[in-house]
């Protein structure tokens, strides 16, 4: 049978006290609903179809290069009114239906759900709680048959007792649910359409509610205020740390990393508290993160070692590395092996040669160092003139001194030399020194200047 997969992403969140739309609200620096899109496609779903309402064209924008179909409720009546907005796309096979702010729902879970579907059983997901409060009750028969759920605000003292409650997770044929939907009543203490009392029709045509149940509660657990978004990130994020480390990943502490993208690591990777890994990253076999620093979009060879507060950022290290602190590489950033980017130093399109070593202090951008350059601290390439960006190219092992301006497009040719303090606005040849300080005047025994009396 085929798979719809119906995402309710309508509700605005007032919870959240926030003007984006709840759904849109990042785990992981990715968007919840996101996580939901992407988990439905690991169900290799056929159809993926996300129910809008409140900042629908944000939520739109956010899922435009995801092959999702989209439905609008311009009124928020209900679950069951939500589901009723995309009926019409659906096919003739299965259809699930999950929540846009449930984002760490698994894959897993839902593929054992489904399995239990077909023209004689609907499924539904359930999750036993120590304390129920808010959710919605399972009422089983005698034989312990689902045969209802019952919304907290409508239900009896001895259905408060219950503490198996309802995920609002379902799955169920399309014309089980075309049959049900039309037949939902708004008369209940909320006034709106339940989803839920899809279960009641179900019992009454002799359909039995097949159910399953997550590893663990948080897998269910919607978001509706901002302590629950702290709450569900740490947890993926604490799934993530042991996973790293099941692979032999060494963390200072589990609990300070945040992986907003994919991390993958080498053996024997060292990794400090505190620190953000962002997009692709990875890490070759021995190297070392220091606390506090960001990785984007990045290669990191193997016994690199990046020291604490650095930004390696859409770079790429072939190994050997030294890098910080306090330093920050840009885009564009290559480092051969055993290269060097010290303490305050900033790099933006910048390939640094084998053993090559900018310290500290100093900015190297649109540059192409060769082998064993040494940089002394202060320097600079000028490579934007207001309008446009020049290169630097500077041979190998060249030796740039202390506070000097290179001013592209320039070059500085092999084993040349530029004096400390000089702005170079010329090409350097190969093994010549290029100094341009002004001469230095003394003058003995000179007087200080001392203020006016009044």
């Amino acid at each position: 049978m085929s798979l719809d997969v119906v995402i309710l992403a309508a509700g605005q969140g007032t919870r959240m006290r926030s003007s984006l739309p709840k759904v849109l609200h990042t785990l992981a620096g990715k968007p919840m609903v996101r996580h939901v899109v992407d988990t439905a496609r690991g169900l290799d779903a056929d159809r993926t179809h996300v129910v809008i309402g409140h900042g629908g064209e944000r939520v739109r924008d956010a899922l435009a290069d995801s092959e999702v179909r989209f439905a609008h409720q311009a009124e928020q009546k209900g679950t069951g009114h939500a589901v009723a907005q995309a009926l019409g796309q659906l096919g003739d096979g299965k259809v699930l239906v999950l929540y846009g702010d449930v984002p760490l729902i698994r894959r897993q879970t839902l593929a054992a759900l489904l399995e239990q579907v077909d023209e004689r059983h609907m499924g539904l997901l359930t999750v036993t709680l120590d304390d129920p409060a808010g959710y919605g009750r399972i009422v089983r028969d005698d034989q312990g048959k689902v045969v209802a759920i019952v919304e907290q605000k409508d239900a009896s003292e001895s259905e408060l007792a219950i503490t198996e409650c309802n995920t609002g997770i379902m799955a169920m044929t399309s014309a089980q649910l075309k049959r049900w939907l039309p037949e939902l009543s708004s008369d209940n203490a909320q006034g709106e359409y339940y989803l839920t009392d899809v279960i009641a029709m179900a019992a009454a045509e002799g359909i039995e509610v097949a159910t399953a149940q997550p590893a663990r509660p948080m897998e269910v657990e919607g978001v509706n205020n901002r302590a629950q978004m702290a709450r569900l990130e740490r947890a993926y994020q604490r799934d993530i740390a042991e996973a790293l480390m099941e692979k032999g990943v060494a963390l200072a502490d589990p609990d300070r990393l945040d992986v907003r993208g994919k991390l993958t690591c080498g053996h024997d990777v060292f990794i400090d508290v505190g620190c953000v890994f962002e997009g692709e990253v990875e890490l070759g076999e021995g190297v070392r993160i220091g606390p506090y620093s960001v990785v984007r979009n990045s290669h990191v060879g193997a016994e690199s070692v990046i020291e604490a507060h650095s930004i390696v950022d859409g770079a790429v290290l072939a190994g050997l590395n030294q890098i910080g602190p306090f330093a920050r590489l840009r885009p564009g950033s290559r480092l051969a092996v055993k290269a060097k980017v010290g303490n305050f130093v900033e790099t933006k399109n910048a390939e640094v040669g084998e053993g090559s070593k900018i310290n500290h202090l100093s900015y190297v951008g649109d540059a192409r160092l060769g082998r064993e350059v040494n940089i002394g601290a202060g320097t600079i390439t000028c490579n934007y003139d207001g309008a446009n960006k020049h290169r630097t190219e500077i041979g190998d092992a060249a030796f740039i001194g202390s506070n000097s301006a290179l001013v592209a497009p320039v070059s500085v040719g092999e084993g040349a030399t530029v004096g400390a303090g000089s702005t170079i606005s010329r090409d350097v040849a190969d093994h010549s020194l290029a100094v341009t300080r002004s001469r230095q005047i003394a003058k003995a025994n000179w007087p200080r200047p001392t203020k006016d009396e009044d």
